[in-house]
């Protein structure tokens, strides 16, 4: 794998702070070599990323505000491997859920905003198994929600 914290920088990128979790659950578990990263939502420098897909945002948007969502989950990996990326194998999974119209179908493509997210930084460990899922509301009307299964070395 290339280092990760260079591989962020060529591509411009900078990991959020790992957020604290806003109810009453952990922001990652692991369990053997693998690590359960809780639910990141659409948010930037600016805030929350809100809005329905297919009413107000567009799948380029979507894409973009998936692409946050898997900085924050790098960031969650990044703190349950204690600051130490060289700890990270591969990603396993994404489940991700996407704020959209009950006619909207391109969730799929909103969700590929994280993906190649992911295998740009990553590379072929950034390849995962996946499903993209449509939801009526997310949390404080975020456009997108993700959580990830990452495997340790």
């Amino acid at each position: 794998m290339t280092d990760i914290d260079a591989r962020l920088s060529e591509l411009g990128l900078t990991l959020p702070d790992a957020p604290a979790p806003a109810a009453n659950y952990v922001p990652y578990v692991i369990s053997g070599n693998l690590v359960f990263v809780s639910g990141q939502i659409s948010q930037n420098a600016d805030g929350f990323i809100t809005g329905k897909l297919g009413a107000e945002l567009d799948v380029e948007a979507g894409a973009k505000a998936a692409a946050t969502c898997a900085l924050g989950l790098l960031a969650q990996a990044k703190a349950a491997c204690g600051g130490d990326f060289s700890k990270l194998k591969r990603v396993v999974k994404l489940t991700a859920f996407v704020n959209s119209t009950p006619d909207f179908t391109d969730q799929p493509k909103v969700v590929n905003g994280a993906s190649d997210l992911l295998v740009a930084v990553l590379g072929d460990a950034g390849r995962h198994a996946r499903s993209a899922v449509s939801a009526g509301a997310l949390p404080l009307g975020v456009a997108v929600e993700i959580e990830a299964i990452f495997e340790l070395a």
